[in-house]
């Protein structure tokens, strides 16, 4: 799915809308340096000296040293940060934790553990040795959170901690402290014991746990019925504690804080079935909403914030759905509901109450669930009556004093609106929300406010959660979600595009635009030409077409050339912008956006119908009219206009804001998605389209983790031909570890391929006495009946005929006992994970599934998504070069013109495919036409070619049968009444050998029939394209029937899937490539793309291969990635759930020795033996001493990393650094294709690309490395070296995130060469493990002279002893040097050899001495590399 990117405001712009990052965060000296907390850090916990095995902490250090310097300054992040950088958790506060720790102990684990968290750092593992005590630490910050002496900040950072856990409930130790907490034990503390009985009594489960619940309670010692005690009041108190702050006057800032986190609590343990199950009923109970809505602090306008959270809080508290089942009620369902406590409410109002309540207990249901009518049917009543009415329906009317909650007439009767009045479903909010943006829902406050998110405040988003309530509750956040996400990346354009135009009033009334944008051009009012009225059942004018024109004389032809590129369908804006009434006061909303400092008034969006030239003709070829003579400066623009906006803005009489439109926006195609996208989630919320039911549960989180896997279903696959999979029988038998391998009852011994793998049924078990629980010395592991059986069979596989082409493709990988393991699990029904290291070969697993399935389910249809078109085109390459036929291939999307292969997959490639081979077939009709003597045009067309086939072809092969079939007949009668030998003539010869037996003969052939056979299948599968007329029939008929492999981007089937299915497209597989690297919606779209069969989805199996300690789904903006958590994969979320995972565990990527960088992320990766025999891993890299190697870079020319505009980071110094050592890698005669350059950061990536272009590009010695990019960019690729730049001199930054740095060390083969500052990187707690590998060799880098590439020298001898010819490069300045001498040494020997003097240059410019290289301050080339960043956003991560 196209990520909304993230505009880097311009440097003029960026400071008062964006507060600076950089104060805020820790730099190297405050880690490293003589700060009062790395002092204190190197006295106690960072010695050099050997530690002993207990740490002991000073309480007075706690207090005085680091509690009251936090205090002081109300605990401030960077603080948090030092200290958690200066590893004061991991080195001292939790090892030196005991039960008799001081408060001040715990509390700074709190805040610690807070910090962690903020920058998405891995914690809990942290605890996991010492269970017991964290127990006891868990339980001691609860009790904390109802501390009253304590300050609310402080109690704020607790509460932050418990929400932390909350959010962690896939982590056992965190579990087990969470579920008490909101366990059926909390029902002790509803109103009346009669309201927990009629509970109790609804379901039996319930029951059965209130009774297990109470027996261990009775079963406890005193010191556990007292935690038993607080752990069940646990959450009424905190509620209770919450209450008094609603209602405190005049709430100071740190009250109105703790109140939103309180509610973000709520609404995080609604928003989970096990944590709601029992937790709602408990608030409801306690009226937490009506309480709300009531106090001081709700209704307070500066507390928009607490609103928002209070409505999210609603909306789940009020979601439809069954708290103890977990089933999703349907909108018939939730109404019923309602109308029965409407009845309820009638009953009781007629029983106790007739005089007064007699209208609203006749009335019908319609006329008493708004809120205006229900509050006036019960303005009769008097208070105490209210109070009655109340506890007749079983609502609590009395609270403890300690909630200081005004329990009067106003209150009850909030009570009863809230409880009875009709709220709307999640599908009716879904349904009320456009997919197109105003100027009102792009600067609404509520998306404003993630603008600035740091962390310190929660945000009114729902969140991607470990479990959803249901499918529904999925897809409504995820609508949500990326709407705002999308919305925020359009008006982060849209200021982008005004700070560039520069709107200026030079009278009034009239607005000038002295700047440029490319994306932007002003225009005159546009031309509404039509409005078509609603269809029936609907409000909205089904079109609203209108027109506008551009004026492009001024443009460059480069951009003349992107606007006339406009394609249909392709969403614009259209801004009206009146610099004379820009706004200065904004009324309780926030600071202004630059935008609205500019004088934006209105926004509109609007989708492209045609393109027409200054003539009035339709632009349809814009590269031919482009490149035409009769091109005129104007263009016409036919729009279909929101037609939903339109109807609101006549009906408003604002139809007059069209006419001070004056710009229009444009924006780039890949981030422009976003309109088919929304559309695609929106359609599926409001609908009703099931999960496969063997998947439902394990999606949302609940149920066995494993019930989706093949073990665990009824509909396994009892036999199953694995074909080429294997390549031999010691293959299979390695390959099937722990399973007993038989060969099946018609063949004996061992056997080659194909194999047909069958699974022995175990016989019943018979009941036998209880074994003792003492396990014998001798005992057995396991049982032999215990031990999966397989049977193997084989058969021959079928003669295809007697033509090279004829011939199968075969599989030469051997494959491991892991792969073996995917491979059998995912040619099986249900689920599959494949975790999938680098080099494990994924990509090689994913395609033997799908041949398998090809071959094994005829009749079935395989879905193929990836992330990338890149990813896709490496598997799809792949899949072609497998024994599976191209006609059943399908490529849509964009992408396929990379594809390597001589044929095309595209959509409409492949209509002209089939039509193509046609053509060939028919001509092959033609000659065996001839060759049987047959007169007539038979090749004209499939339609004649299948009467041929039927009058010619098939009764003279029944003849040949009929003397076939004869047991008499011999081979030579056979040879003989072949009555294809002509047509065969061509053949390799002979056809028929002489000699062979007769089922030899007879197997040649049915060979032979077998090919002319397929001529006439494949012309029969043309036929449709012979009578379909239109291009499109014929691409969708393809999709719908032909195609049974359909490969595809996850963004194309979120943009395609609304016309997809409504194709009628079924299929039965889907297999996604690179799944953690794709948003938990663009995973679950491919799996929902098909309109139920009989109310269930056809679906048998899911594949998803990829690897979680990658990269993640890349998103721009942070409160959307990290609070929303908006970058979740499914594929994450299953493996944190414990869905069963087959871990790829052997690597032939990399040497070992650089693998092991990496390997220690994984468990147990291994290597494959040829990366231990093969000469390219055992050589050294010629001139290098190490295969690998930190190389310290200090500062150059008196700068370390730089920031020439905002988080645009670059370091000269490492730029000229690795254009140097590709420079002397190039003149040693390494390739530049096998030559790869990574930077962390796209400002460096440009830098680096600046100085190539400088020194190498004209150069035919150097020339330019295989590419440069980013780290991030270059997931899922590799290459035999690298030079990776690291950037940062001040502090880590995201490399931080160790999933980047995997990404970063596993892309080189043979060599890696990283650039970085060593004190920066050698301290980080997370990179540790990685770093002290690589600064076990010199942190200078070693050259060794006197090699060209490539060498001989072997790798074994240069680690442990010195290399003749070594050289030590001292310096960025003493490399560039070297280099420098050595390319006039290069240029001076091809002066020789060419027979040049020295006057004559070699090249058009040789290599100077390092100078620096200027930036552009070109402004559209500074936007360029602008764009750059957003769209790959790492930048964001520095926010």
């Amino acid at each position: 799915m196209p990520p909304a990117k993230r505009v880097k405001s311009s440097a003029k712009s960026s400071g008062a809308a964006r507060p600076a990052a950089g104060p805020e965060r820790p730099t190297t000296d405050d880690v490293e340096g003589e700060s009062e907390f790395a002092t204190l850090a190197r006295q106690h916990w960072l010695k050099t000296a050997k530690r002993s095995t207990r740490i002991k902490v000073k309480n007075d250090v706690l207090k005085r040293e680091i509690w009251d310097a936090l205090e002081k300054e109300d605990f401030p992040l960077k603080s948090l940060l030092v200290l958690e950088g200066l590893q004061t958790l991991e080195s001292y506060l939790w090892p030196g934790y005991s039960e008799d720790s001081s408060n001040y102990h715990v509390l700074l684990i709190v805040l610690i553990v807070n910090a962690k968290r903020r920058e998405r750092l891995e914690t809990w593992d942290i605890f996991a040795d010492r269970p017991a005590d964290f127990s006891d630490l868990f339980r001691r910050t609860l009790s904390m959170g109802l501390d009253g002496s304590l300050s609310w900040t402080v109690r704020t950072n607790v509460l932050l901690f418990i929400i932390f856990a909350f959010q962690s409930l896939d982590c056992a130790i965190v579990r087990k402290e969470c579920a008490p907490l909101v366990s059926i034990s909390t029902w002790h503390n509803l109103s009346t014991e009669q309201k927990r009985d009629e509970l109790l009594d609804s379901h039996v489960q319930l029951r059965k746990a209130w009774r297990a619940s109470a027996k261990r309670y009775d079963a406890a010692d005193e010191a556990m019925k007292g935690r038993l005690r607080f752990e069940r009041s646990w959450l009424y108190t905190s509620v209770l504690d919450f209450l008094p702050l609603l209602y405190a006057e005049n709430a100071k800032k740190e009250h109105v804080l703790y109140c939103e986190r309180f509610l973000e609590f709520l609404i995080d343990l609604q928003s989970q079935l096990p944590t709601r199950k029992y937790v709602n009923t408990l608030l409801k109970d306690l009226h937490i909403l009506p309480a709300l809505h009531l106090s001081p602090l709700y209704n307070d306008e500066s507390n928009g914030l607490a609103r928002d959270l209070c409505a999210l809080l609603s909306h789940y508290t009020y979601f439809t759905v069954d708290d103890q089942t977990g089933v999703q009620h349907s909108r018939e369902e939730a109404y019923d509901r309602h109308c029965a406590d409407l009845a309820k409410l009638q009953r009781t109002a007629l029983k106790n109450f007739k005089e007064k309540l007699t209208v609203l207990a006749l009335s019908n249901y319609g006329a008493i669930d708004r809120r205006s009518e229900l509050e006036g049917l019960l303005e009769p009543l008097t208070d105490a009556e209210v109070e009655q009415l109340c506890g007749f329906l079983g609502l609590r009317t009395a609270y403890p004093e300690s909630a200081k909650l005004p329990v009067d007439r106003k209150f009850l009767i909030e009570v009863l609106l809230s409880t009875f009045e009709r709220r709307k479903t999640f599908q009716e909010t879904a349904r009320d929300l456009t997919v197109l943006p105003d100027e009102a829902t792009l600067f609404e406050t509520s998306l404003r406010r993630t603008d600035h998110y740091d962390g310190s405040r929660p945000l009114a988003l729902p969140k991607l959660n470990l479990q959803y309530l249901s499918v529904g509750d999925f897809l409504w956040r995820s609508f949500v979600l990326y709407r705002c996400e999308s919305f925020y990346g359009i008006r982060q354009d849209i200021e982008d595009v005004l700070t560039r135009v520069k709107p200026e009033s030079r009278r009034p009334g009239e607005t000038a635009f002295s700047g440029t944008s490319k994306m932007a051009l002003p225009i005159s009012k546009p031309t509404i030409l039509e409005v078509v009225p609603a269809v029936v059942g609907s409000e909205v004018p089904s079109t609203v077409r209108a027109e506008v024109t551009i004026d492009l004389r001024r443009t460059p032809d480069h951009i003349r050339r992107e606007w006339e590129s406009l394609r249909p369908d392709d969403v614009v804006f259209l801004l009206a912008v009146d610099a004379s009434r820009a706004k200065k006061v904004v009324n309780g909303g926030g600071p202004l956006s630059e935008a609205e400092k500019l004088g934006l008034a209105v926004v509109r969006a609007a989708e492209v119908i045609q393109t027409f030239d200054d003539k009035g003709r339709a632009i349809r070829d814009t590269q031919a009219y482009f490149e035409g003579q009769n091109r005129g400066s104007s263009r016409k623009i036919q729009l279909r206009l929101d037609a939903r906006a339109y109807k609101d803005d006549t009906e408003n009489k604002k139809s007059t804001i069209y006419d001070g439109i004056n710009l229009i926006v444009r924006r780039s195609g890949r981030e422009n998605n976003f309109k088919p996208v929304l559309e695609s989630i929106k359609d599926l919320t409001l609908s009703e389209v099931p999960l496969a039911s063997w998947l439902h549960e394990v999606f949302l989180g609940y149920g066995d983790p494993a019930g989706a896997t093949y073990k665990h279903l009824p509909n396994r696959v009892k036999k199953i031909d694995y074909r080429d999979t294997f390549l031999d029988w010691q293959h299979l038998i390695e390959s099937l570890p722990g399973k007993i391998v038989e060969p099946g009852d018609d063949v004996s011994g061992s056997f080659g391929p194909p194999y047909l793998l069958e699974t022995v049924d175990k016989p019943a078990e018979e009941s036998v006495a209880k074994p003792s629980k003492k396990r014998r010395r001798d005992a057995e592991p396991a049982l032999i009946a215990d031990i999966e059986t397989l049977k193997v069979s084989t058969y021959k596989p079928p003669n295809n005929g007697p033509y090279p082409v004829d011939a199968p493709k075969f599989n030469s990988v051997r494959f491991t006992p892991t792969q073996i393991d995917a491979i059998i699990s995912g040619t099986q029904p249900g689920l599959t994970i494949v975790v999938g290291p680098p080099g494990t070969g994924k990509t090689d697993v994913a395609t033997q599934i799908i041949n398998n399935i090809y071959h094994n389910f005829p009749e079935q249809r395989t879905l193929l998504i990836a992330h990338s078109n890149q990813a896709l085109n490496q598997l799809f390459a792949k899949i072609v070069a497998l024994d599976i036929d191209e006609r059943h291939l399908l490529r849509l999307g964009h992408g396929e013109e990379e594809l390597e292969t001589e044929g095309s997959f595209s959509k409409l490639g492949r209509v002209e495919s089939f039509l193509e081979n046609r053509d060939r077939y028919l001509l092959e009709v033609n000659r065996l036409a001839a060759s049987m003597g047959a007169p007539g045009a038979h090749g004209n067309s499939a339609e004649t070619a299948g009467y041929f086939n039927s009058v010619y072809v098939e009764p003279a092969w029944a003849k040949f049968n009929e003397v076939a079939k004869s047991e008499d007949a011999t081979a030579e009668d056979i040879v003989k009444a072949f009555p294809f030998h002509y047509y065969f003539a061509d053949a390799p010869q002979p056809l028929f050998t002489p000699g062979v037996d007769r089922e030899a003969t007879l197997e040649v052939a049915n060979g032979c029939y077998r090919h002319i056979a397929k001529i006439f299948s494949e012309l029969a599968d043309v036929l449709p394209f012979e009578i379909l007329r239109r291009d499109r029939d014929k691409a969708n008929y393809l999709l719908t029937n032909e195609a049974r492999i359909i490969a595809m981007t996850s963004t194309h089937a979120a943009m395609r899937r609304r016309e997809i299915s409504s194709l009628g497209f079924h299929y039965d597989n889907v297999i996604m490539e690179e799944a953690a690297q794709i948003t938990e919606i663009e995973n679950f779209i491919p799996l929902a793309m098909q309109k139920p069969k009989d109310g269930q989805m056809p679906l048998q199996r899911v594949v998803l291969c990829g690897d979680h300690y990658q990269n993640s789904p890349v998103i721009q903006s942070m409160a959307f990635r990290h609070y929303a958590n908006l970058e979740q994969s499914l594929f994450s979320r299953l493996v944190r759930l414990g869905v069963p995972t087959i871990n790829l565990d052997q690597q032939g990527r990399a040497r070992p020795s650089i693998a092991d960088l990496y390997r220690w992320r994984y468990q147990a990766l291994g290597d494959l033996p040829h990366t231990q025999t093969q000469k390219e891993f055992l050589t050294s890299n010629a001139g290098f001493k190490f295969d690998y190697q930190f190389i310290n870079v200090p500062d150059y020319k008196g700068k370390g990393e730089t920031e020439p505009t905002p988080h645009f980071i670059q370091n000269l110094g490492e730029a000229e650094y690795t254009v140097a050592i590709y420079q002397y890698m190039r003149l040693l005669g390494y390739p530049a294709s096998k030559i790869s350059i990574l930077a962390t950061y796209a400002g460096q990536r440009a830098l680096i690309k600046d100085v190539l272009a400088h020194r190498c590009a004209k150069n035919p010695v150097l020339g330019l490395p295989r590419i440069v990019t980013t780290v991030d960019k270059y997931q899922g690729e590799q290459n035999d070296y690298i030079i990776l730049s690291l950037t940062r001199t001040s502090r880590v930054g995201y490399l931080r995130d160790i999933r980047r740095l995997t990404v970063a060390l596993s892309r080189a083969r043979l060599g890696l060469y990283i650039l970085g500052r060593r004190e920066v990187f050698e301290s980080c707690f997370e990179l540790r493990q990685a770093f002290e590998l690589l600064l076990k060799r010199p942190d200078k880098l070693t050259l060794v002279t006197g090699e060209l590439y490539p060498s001989e020298r072997t790798l074994a001898s240069e680690v442990d002893k010195e290399v003749p010819g070594e050289a030590v490069m001292e310096n960025v300045e003493h490399i560039g040097q070297y280099v420098y001498e050595m390319t006039n040494t290069r240029l001076h020997q091809l002066r020789q050899e060419r027979g040049l003097p020295e006057a004559v240059p070699v090249v058009e410019e040789e290599a100077e001495e390092a100078q620096e290289v200027e930036e552009p301050h070109d402004e559209e080339e500074e936007k360029d590399a602008e764009e750059g960043i957003r769209a790959e956003g790492f930048e964001a991560e520095e926010e």
